[in-house]
C-alpha cells in the first residue's frame, strides 16, 4: 500500500513509520505543523510542534529512507481545536483536545489531504491495534495498557478504519519502542515524550482560558443555593475539583467539598460532600459508532472508559440511538467526577464499539 505516515518528531510515530516499510509498504512521511508560534511550543516534554520537533521528524524521515514534506495545518488547528477547547469551557464543558485534534486534523484534514493525493492510508504511532474481524477491521485497544490510546481514536469513524496503518498496536512497552529506535539508529530514542495539553506548553490552562476569556466574577453556591465565596470565572473549575476553590471554610461536618457543577447561565460554581459526584446515568451526544455486528444492546463483557487511561467502568445496560446520535448506558457500578464534555468510549473486552461526548448525567 501506499501509506502517509505522520511524524510529529517523537520517537512513536518515526517507529510506527520504520515498522511500515519493514512491512513492506510505500511510505511519505509528513509533519504536521499546528502551532503558529513553534519557537514557543515545546518546554522540556511538555508541548510539541515546536522548530525541533520538525527538525526531528525530518532527520527521521532521512535515516528511515522515505521522502518528507511539511504540511502547514495551523489555521485548522487553530479553527477546529483551540477555538473549539475555549468553547467547550466557556459553555460549562471539560472537553479532551486530543479527541479534538485526532478528529478534525488527523482523520479529517489529514486522511482527506492522503486519499487526494492517491494515498490507501495513513500511518501514526498511536498505541491501538486494528484487527480483521469477521464484519471487517475493528479498532482493539493496544497490547501494553499502560501506553493505550484507542480511547482518543475512537472519534477517526468506521470508515477510516479499513485506512488507517498502526504498527505499535503490537508494541509490549514503551522500552521496546525506544529499543526499537535505537536498533535503527533514529535519534529521538531517548527523546522525552510529550505531556498536558499541546498548545499550552507551561501547563498553565486557567491562565490559557484567562487571556481568552478573561475573569467574570460569579457565586460559589451550594446545591440549595447558599453562597459560600466568589470566583473570577467558572470556566476554571471543573467537575470533581476540590483544591483551589477560593473557599475560606470547609463543610460545618468538616468535610471537604468539591465541584459538583458549574451552571455558565447564572456564572454559578456548585459545590458539595463527594457523593454527590457519583452518577450511575450517562447520556453521550455526537455519538460516533464503529461497530457495524455490535449494537452494544447484550451487556456482556460491556465497559465504558470516561476519560483518557481513566478505569473502564461495567455497563449494565446501554441504547444507541443512530438517528439521534446519542449513545445512553447505564452504569453497573457508580463513576465519580464525570464532566459534560468528555468522551465516552463503549468496549466490549478490548475493541471499541462507539464513541460519544458526554451530554448529561444522572444518579
Amino acid at each position: 500500500m501506499r501509506v502517509l505516515a505522520a511524524l510529529s518528531g517523537g520517537v512513536d510515530s518515526a517507529v510506527a513509520a520504520a515498522k511500515a516499510v519493514e512491512a513492506g509498504h510505500e511510505v511519505v512521511g509528513v509533519h504536521m505543523a499546528l502551532s503558529s508560534q513553534p519557537q514557543e511550543c515545546r518546554i522540556g516534554s511538555r508541548g510539541c510542534c515546536s522548530i525541533e520537533d520538525a527538525g526531528d521528524a525530518a532527520r527521521a524521515a532521512e535515516i528511515i529512507g522515505i521522502p518528507f514534506y511539511v504540511w502547514d495545518l495551523a489555521q485548522e488547528f487553530e479553527q477546529t481545536v483551540i477555538t473549539d477547547f475555549v468553547a467547550q469551557y466557556k459553555a460549562g464543558r471539560t472537553p479532551n483536545p486530543c479527541v479534538r485534534c485526532n478528529e478534525f486534523v488527523k482523520f479529517r484534514e489529514l486522511a482527506s489531504r492522503a486519499r487526494a493525493l492517491g494515498f490507501d492510508a495513513v500511518c501514526t504511532g498511536h498505541y491501538a491495534a486494528i484487527v480483521d474481524g469477521e464484519a471487517g477491521p475493528e479498532l482493539h485497544r493496544g497490547a501494553d495498557n499502560l501506553k493505550d490510546q484507542s480511547y482518543v481514536l475512537a472519534v477517526m469513524g468506521p470508515e477510516e478504519l479499513s485506512r488507517v496503518v498502526l504498527p505499535l498496536g503490537d508494541a509490549p512497552n514503551k522500552a521496546w519502542v525506544r529499543s526499537e529506535a535505537e536498533r535503527l539508529g533514529l535519534g529521538v530514542s531517548n527523546k522525552p515524550d510529550s505531556y498536558d495539553i499541546c498548545f499550552i506548553p507551561d501547563g498553565d490552562t486557567q491562565g490559557f482560558l484567562r487571556a481568552h476569556l478573561g475573569a467574570a466574577e460569579g457565586e460559589i453556591v451550594t446545591p440549595d443555593g447558599e453562597v459560600l465565596g466568589h470566583h473570577e470565572g467558572y470556566w476554571n473549575y471543573t467537575v470533581g475539583q476540590r483544591k483551589g476553590l477560593g473557599i475560606g471554610a470547609p463543610a460545618p461536618d468538616g468535610r471537604p467539598r468539591y465541584v459538583l457543577e458549574t451552571r455558565p447561565e447564572s456564572n454559578q460554581v456548585v459545590v458539595g460532600a463527594s457523593e454527590l459526584l457519583s452518577i450511575s446515568r450517562i447520556t453521550a451526544t455526537d455519538a460516533v459508532w464503529l461497530a457495524s455486528d455490535d449494537d452494544g444492546s447484550d451487556a456482556t463483557d460491556l465497559f465504558v472508559q470516561l476519560r483518557a487511561h481513566g478505569t473502564p467502568v461495567p455497563v449494565a445496560s446501554l441504547t444507541h440511538d443512530e438517528s439521534a446520535g446519542t449513545i445512553s448506558v447505564v452504569l453497573a457500578s457508580s463513576a465519580r467526577g464525570v464532566a459534560r464534555g468528555q468522551s465516552m468510549v463503549v468496549y466490549r473486552g478490548s475493541r471499541v464499539l462507539g464513541e460519544g461526548t458526554i451530554d448529561a448525567t444522572g444518579r
